[in-house]
Order: structure tokens, then C-alpha cells, then sequence
């Protein structure tokens, strides 16, 4: 899979897709997509990889925690019943 760097716009592999949706993985690793020879791999941060849309990653694939509001509104509403 293909990702855009935030901060430069490059092209970057993505060499293991686990790692990509795995949340409590904070970085990847890729290698640059650009000039006539393969680069060498090297880690990446996930929060600083954008669809080559630019649109962010999902919060599921990088905030282990993103759900902890929803469910702990549940637990509060169950409790009031």
C-alpha cells in the first residue's frame, strides 16, 4: 500500500500492512517511493503518513484509546438505569 509523508507529500511503501492498522504500533515500515533505485527500508511515524488523498489515517489504526469515550458513556448510561 501507498502512503503520502504529511510533511514532505513523498510516496511511501508501506512493507507490513499489521503494523498499519495495528494501534498500538505508533510507527511502520516503508521505504520511499521516488528516484531510479529501490531505498532502504526505515520506520515511519504513523501520524505523519496521510492517504495519497490527503486525508488522515483512521483514528482505529492509531489511537489504541479511540473508542474509551463511547464505551464509558455506555457504562454511565447502564448505571442510570
Amino acid at each position: 500500500m501507498f502512503l503520502k509523508h504529511r510533511l514532505n507529500h513523498d510516496l511511501i511503501e508501506v512493507l507490513n500492512m499489521a503494523e498499519l492498522w495495528d494501534p498500538f504500533a505508533t510507527s511502520v515500515m516503508g521505504r520511499y517511493h521516488a528516484g531510479e533505485e529501490m531505498q532502504d527500508p526505515e520506520s515511519f511515524e504513523k501520524v505523519d503518513l496521510v492517504f495519497l488523498s490527503n486525508e488522515p489515517l483512521p483514528q482505529c489504526w492509531i489511537d489504541p484509546h479511540y473508542r474509551d469515550r463511547e464505551v464509558l458513556a455506555k457504562e454511565f448510561v447502564a448505571a442510570l438505569k
